[in-house]
């Protein structure tokens, strides 16, 4: 059975029991919605959780291994540089040599990877491994969108969709949660080594259980776009580094030479991409992709969801850590009420009638920026909120489930399956410079009126504490003023949805 064949037939169903009869191509067993789906949400989670669990460990790794400050900002950066400038890549390879195949090899050099940062004796053998370690995550995670494009349809379709940005969301904050318990329960000594190890036994389970249920969807899908993939890399990478690293270096000449460059990267890039199209060759991101009815809206606004998230992430995170002391495992636990309210808001929403989910995002825009301002107003005094902060966290992961998950399910739910690999890499590559661009804006606003304070020593707890409030405050201010326009992003995608 060739592949198109077996996308149709994947396809056919709308439902996993009406898909349930199906094989898995090459292996004679039965095609299994559910398994495929927590096979590759799990390669998600791993992947959303590496990101934030490593945070937590940070000052041990500094003790440890007598890491610099630079060395510890690229055991943090060397992850995320060589996750985000491959995703689009690790996409169309996907579409190339097969999205199980590409999904099972990710995975296998993800888990060698995090082995051997478990193991590391240096700190340069920990940078080096973490950069091969967002190498397999960029194999592996843009292929998830693709396999549940390839393996549903309909309405089946949108309900994996409604998971995924579940486990977006959840993973995060269970990033911090796991980091924290780990570093304190000191297994054996280990310190932080287990944030690294933990992943292993989860990846040998993920590989055992693709190689025996993955169907082998994909594979043929053209030659790769090198003249592509040699101007989208330095494009990425220019863009990537002065937000990672720029903060630190008290942003440098080199990181707005690095932005003006990308800016341009981006203009070349789409000149050369029309050259590729107008040869009869596979673009590495295809035109025809950003002309689907209400794609280009949807990712518009899904940049700023995610940009606001990890801005608020990043500065509430400092706040109640730095200024109101708190331990890492306890700060993450304050984030455990947004969590909940973004899990149940994002696998119920969809109960609602059909003809209000346009209205949802609007909605959850509107509500979000009210969870901000009450969160500014809650630590504008100093204090630790009381009840008034987790009333807010509450309401705005309720919110951002509301305006991200329709969002991600009317991006993809009617991307045609020939789109599959172009539309995951792009959404999944727009959701990571988002995060960096949040910290690196909004998180620079936060540390920078943060400092403003001068702190008298005799004060200087108070000091800290009042400058933070005060910064904390402000960023949530221009935070939902931010969240506020995606209003108006949310509309265009609605309205682009209901005339297609």
């Amino acid at each position: 059975m060739t592949n198109i064949a077996t996308a149709k037939q994947l396809a056919s169903g709308t439902t996993a029991p009406g898909q349930a009869g199906r094989t898995v191509p090459g292996t004679g067993r039965p095609f299994r919605p559910g398994v495929l789906l927590a096979i590759v949400l799990t390669g998600q989670l791993m992947a959303v959780v590496d990101v934030f669990i490593v945070n937590v460990g940070l000052p041990t790794i500094h003790e440890r291994l007598h890491a610099s400050g630079a060395s510890l900002q690229l055991v943090v950066a060397g992850y995320t540089i060589a996750y985000a400038v491959l995703l689009v890549t690790g996409a169309r390879l996907g579409a190339i040599l097969g999205y199980a195949r590409m999904f099972l090899s990710g995975a296998a050099l993800f888990t060698l990877a995090s082995l051997g940062c478990g193991l590391a004796g240096t700190v340069v053998q920990l940078i080096a491994l973490r950069l091969v370690q967002g190498a397999g995550a960029a194999m592996m995670i843009p292929q998830v969108l693709s396999l549940i494009q390839r393996g549903f349809t309909g309405e089946a379709r949108a309900r994996a969709m409604t998971l995924y940005s579940a486990i977006l969301a959840c993973g995060a904050l269970l990033g911090q949660i796991a980091g924290g318990l780990l570093i304190s329960a000191d297994v054996a000594g280990t310190a932080w080594r287990p944030l690294f190890l933990v992943n292993v036994p989860i990846g040998l389970v993920l590989l055992a259980a693709g190689l025996r249920w993955l169907p082998r969807l994909g594979g043929g899908g053209g030659r790769l776009d090198l003249a592509g993939v040699a101007t989208l890399g330095p494009t990425v990478l220019a863009f990537v580094l002065p937000l990672v690293l720029g903060q630190e270096e008290h942003w440098p000449a080199w990181g707005w030479a690095c932005l003006a460059a990308s800016a341009a990267g981006i203009g070349v890039f789409a000149v050369v991409e029309r050259r590729v199209s107008r040869r009869g060759g596979h673009p590495i991101v295809s035109g025809q992709v950003l002309r689907l009815p209400g794609l280009a809206s949807s990712i518009a606004a899904i940049f700023l969801v995610m940009a606001v998230f990890s801005g608020f992430l990043f500065a509430l995170t400092l706040h109640l850590q730095e200024a109101l002391g708190d331990s890492a495992l306890r700060a993450a636990l304050t984030f455990a009420p947004a969590g909940v309210a973004f899990a149940v808001v994002s696998l119920s929403w969809r109960r609602l009638p059909v003809r209000t989910h346009h209205a949802v995002s609007i909605t959850g825009f509107a509500a979000y920026a009210v969870a901000l301002l009450g969160l500014a107003a809650a630590l504008h005094g100093g204090g630790t909120g009381g009840a008034g902060l987790y009333l807010a966290l509450i309401l705005l992961g309720a919110a951002s489930a509301a305006a991200f998950s329709p969002l991600m399910t009317r991006a993809l739910v009617r991307v045609p399956i020939e789109h599959a690999a172009d539309a995951s890499g792009l959404l999944v590559t727009t959701i990571q410079l988002a995060i960096l661009t949040g910290v690196a804006t909004f998180g620079t606003l936060y540390l920078n009126l943060a400092a403003r304070l001068p702190a008298h020593p005799k004060v200087l707890a108070d000091s800290l504490r009042l400058g933070s409030a005060h910064a904390v405050s402000v960023t949530g201010v221009v935070l939902a003023a931010a969240i506020a326009c995606g209003a108006v992003w949310a509309a265009l995608a609605a309205r682009a949805a209901r005339a297609a």
